[in-house]
């Protein structure tokens, strides 16, 4: 073996950091890329929000020693630089060129000032401050407060503890009284009878049939807190007991047979069943709801579909015009490093202008292919794969993936995914193909309109689509319905 010296040649393919931040930039949803661009804002001072800007302002209109921003701004026409500039031999003098307030916010400014302004103003709260509501209170928090002010002894109160903080968000004891046992400190060594003991009083709190192993368990434990003279009470508990199972198949006749009890007896405490709460902890699930925004709209508009990107979605990032004005008066490291987050600024902007721009053709494809859905509904959804709109729009189909992920569209048919308008197609007998959507929403029509004595089978839902001029198996049918989560024809029959 001898030290010596080789050549290879090879090709490979290198995502530049531009291409990586315009890829990663395209993939975020509207809050991911919000909170994105805010960290990005962070470090570079020559990016800054426009609300911002509008917040240095002084009442007058005339800006503070920060970036200059024209009052009129959002009014403006404002077309963005071609994204083919070089902009790495662009001179200070270049960069502070009249053309360069054009790449100020990306975008069609004057689409966003309204909401831009009413941002800046903080709302309609006169004196400026926000509505503070007050934090929700989780299921641990409220259980423990009436664990506070009950009567525990201190070692009842530290097993209720475990208890309270092993439920899930049902408000179950899943692991039952075993994993609170091995959850509670070695010193304390209480048995299980013990701990089902504190777990039974703790089922008594707000709400009821808290703390429980399984359904039955909580739903004999609400039929307990009943007066013994209610109704149907003891009939209700027989069921419970012993026939949940029929019950859970609406099956009352075969309840009632093997019970020994009248059809109506059991249908009126099969109704005080019903009336319970099989998820009792649900109630105060602190989780906060999440509204979806669309980043599109779909408006018909002189017998035609248009899209439009929804103004709020697109941030209003520019640059800082005080920072730039000082690149000319920079010396030495200091013009460098600021040339330098110019063009990372610069970057930034353009990416998001292309991101925006894909996302409206590829939205205007969608549109286009699935007029028909916006026009009639479900029924007339055409099959429609990444694949066809990758081809259209000239895009690899990864990005088109990435484009339609966590991206909502408005329309008058209500704000969908954009993944949504995608499903794959059933062959016709014209040669032709439905989508598994509009056979769905035919399922979905056919079972509403059936004799609810004679409910419709999967055979004979399959036999009608035949008849309609689409090939789809018994099999087909069933997993539709089952992902409409409709029951089957037996099961419908028994809740008619």
């Amino acid at each position: 073996m001898k030290p010596g010296l080789q050549f290879r040649l090879n090709q490979q393919l290198t995502l530049t950091p531009q291409l990586q931040q315009a890829i990663r930039l395209l993939q975020l949803s509207q809050l991911e890329l919000e909170a994105e661009l805010r960290q990005i804002a962070e470090g570079n001072p020559l990016l800054e929000f426009a609300e911002d800007a509008e917040a240095e302002a002084d009442p007058d209109g005339e800006s503070t020693d920060g970036p200059d921003f024209d009052n009129d701004y959002p009014s403006r026409q404002e077309t963005p630089k071609s994204a083919k500039d070089d902009e790495s031999t662009a001179t200070p003098s270049e960069e502070l060129a009249p053309e360069w307030e054009d790449d100020r916010f990306h975008g069609e400014a004057s689409d966003y000032g309204g909401s831009a302004s009413s941002r800046a103003s903080g709302g309609g709260d006169e004196d400026g401050f926000e509505p503070q509501n007050a934090a929700p209170q989780s299921l641990q928090q409220h259980l423990e407060w009436q664990l506070n002010l009950s009567q525990f002894s201190p070692r009842d109160h530290a097993i209720a503890t475990a208890i309270i903080h092993a439920l899930d968000e049902d408000g179950y004891l899943r692991d039952g009284v075993e994993a609170v046992e091995a959850a509670l400190p070695a010193e304390l060594r209480p048995g299980v009878g013990e701990i089902e003991a504190v777990r039974q009083r703790v089922q008594r709190f707000d709400p009821t049939g808290i703390a429980s192993l399984d359904l039955r368990d909580c739903l004999l434990c609400q039929l307990s807190q009943f007066a013994a003279e209610t109704p149907y009470r003891d009939l209700a508990i027989r069921i419970v007991n012993e026939e949940l199972e029929l019950l859970a198949r609406n099956d009352s006749v075969r309840i009632a047979r093997k019970l020994k009890a009248a059809e109506a007896d059991v249908a009126a405490a099969a109704a005080l069943i019903r009336s319970l709460d099989p998820r009792p902890g649900a109630a105060l699930d602190a989780t906060p709801v999440e509204y979806v925004a669309p980043d599109v709209y779909a408006r018909r508009e002189g017998g035609r579909w248009h899209v439009s990107l929804n103004p709020d979605s697109q941030p209003r990032l520019g640059l800082n015009q005080h920072y730039c004005n000082l690149i000319a008066r920079a010396r030495g490291d200091d013009a460098t490093w600021m040339k330098g987050q110019l063009q990372e600024a610069r970057w930034l902007l353009k990416s998001l202008q292309s991101r925006a721009e894909t996302l409206t053709k590829v939205a205007e494809v969608i549109v286009r292919r699935q007029s028909a859905f916006l026009d009639y509904g479900p029924e007339a959804m055409h099959p429609l794969v990444l694949r066809e709109v990758a081809e259209e729009v000239g895009m690899h189909e990864s990005t088109i993936s990435r484009v339609t992920t966590r991206k909502y569209m408005h329309t008058p048919r209500g704000t969908f995914e954009l993944k949504h308008f995608f499903s794959s197609g059933v062959s016709t007998e014209d040669g032709g193909s439905a989508s598994a959507t509009a056979i769905q929403a035919m399922l979905r029509k056919l079972i509403t309109a059936e004799d609810a004595r004679r409910p419709l089978s999967d055979q004979a839902l399959a036999e009608e689509l035949h008849r309609r001029g689409i090939q789809v198996a018994r099999r087909t049918v069933a997993k539709y319905r089952e992902a409409m989560r409709i029951p089957s024809s037996s099961e419908r029959v028994r809740a008619s």
